[in-house]
């Protein structure tokens, strides 16, 4: 159980991280603490002397206590080891080992040191980890943002990384409102040409399978609806099947079965969010004995290594995973290098954005 001066000591650290308090700004008054954390002066003189000796917070004689100036700290500009921070949802699973293992083997090559986090697409998470990092002394981060498709309560802490001078991008997909650096897809166009596939191969219901708290579903379903309306084909409504991370195990599932349960109004194809998805529904179109593509035709995103990982192989649209993470490496590199020659930029930096291609398999097929 959490002790109540650790308890004062980690919300003051919090606002220093989120940019609350700024270098050299007066904190709360030992009075004003009491009263909001309803503990005893000396929970609140305890947090604040550990905060102080740490180098967090200091005193001045009469005046109060203030935010310390980390950005001038001895142990930052003393500081020999070249370290980036690497945060992605997920670390392990499907394609992330690809993205990370093509920064990592760019970084290690030019002498960097990978700090690596996942979130598992959970903002708390995502939180700790940016305390984390700008408690550390990181060089640059690459980071693929948490439920992109959502406003981020942790937008203060980008801020702070930004105030202390920390280069950042992001990879997969982007806070709209910080406008970063970023090395994504254009996730509209592999929604388009994943539903426009099936549309030329004879195809009217079509199945889509969308995950929507991160932007990629998003644009993917975006390009799905655009697909439609170019070849004038109405859309069921029942045929945009939207998911959250938390639901991807129950819901698509559920929705499926219930559509393949029509008589009168089965669907002849299936787009999906990704080739993971893709997996899960190819399971429960076996239990109801389907063929594929005889039967159902489906779509994958990303050609992972799931798309051949079946005895269907999977029609996918190609992600560049190992070029996305080399990419990302060097765009870092470049900005940390170029911001350590005179403490500032001087070189104008863009956005890379790949174009999506159609890997045409066997889970396809004209009707």
């Amino acid at each position: 159980m959490q002790t109540k001066y650790s308890r004062v000591k980690q919300v003051i650290k919090s606002r220093i991280l989120d940019g609350t308090y700024v270098s050299h700004q007066k904190i709360s008054s030992e009075n004003e603490l009491m009263k909001e954390f309803e503990v005893s002066r000396h929970t609140i003189r305890v947090a604040i002397g550990e905060l102080v000796s740490e180098g967090w917070l200091y005193r001045e004689q009469g005046a109060g206590t203030f935010c310390a100036d980390r950005s001038t700290n001895e142990s930052r500009t003393q500081q020999t080891t070249k370290n980036i921070a690497i945060i992605t949802t997920y670390i392990s699973d499907y394609i992330f080992p690809s993205i990370i293992r093509g920064a990592e083997a760019y970084l290690s090559e030019r002498g960097y040191q990978v700090s690596l986090y996942s979130t598992n697409n959970d903002r708390s998470t995502e939180k700790r980890i940016l305390e984390n990092i700008l408690s550390q002394h990181v060089d640059g981060v690459i980071i693929e943002p948490t439920k992109s498709a959502f406003s981020n309560p942790n937008i203060n802490y980008y801020f702070n990384l930004e105030r202390l001078n920390i280069p950042y991008i992001m990879i997969n997909a982007f806070y709209d409102e910080l406008e970063p650096l970023c090395i994504v897809m254009n996730d509209e166009k592999g929604g388009f040409i994943q539903t426009e596939h099936l549309i030329q191969q004879g195809h009217r219901n079509i199945v889509g399978f969308y995950k929507t708290d991160d932007i990629q579903g998003v644009k993917r379903m975006k390009g799905y609806i655009k697909a439609h309306r170019k070849y004038q084909i109405p859309i069921n409504p029942k045929n945009i099947i939207s998911y959250y991370s938390e639901e991807k195990l129950t819901k698509p599932a559920e929705e499926l079965e219930k559509l393949l349960a029509s008589s009168t109004d089965m669907p002849t194809a299936l787009a999906c969010y990704n080739d993971e998805m893709a997996l899960s529904l190819l399971d429960i179109l076996r239990e109801k004995k389907l063929k594929v593509p005889q039967d159902i035709s489906i779509v994958g995103y990303d050609d992972s290594f799931l798309a051949e990982a079946s005895e269907v192989k999977l029609t996918s649209v190609k992600h560049p995973k190992n070029e996305m993470g080399e990419a990302a490496a060097r765009m870092i590199v470049d900005l940390v290098e170029n911001q350590q020659q005179n403490g500032k930029k001087s070189k104008e930096f863009r956005s890379i954005e790949y174009d999506p291609e159609l890997v045409i398999r066997q889970s396809t097929e004209q009707i």
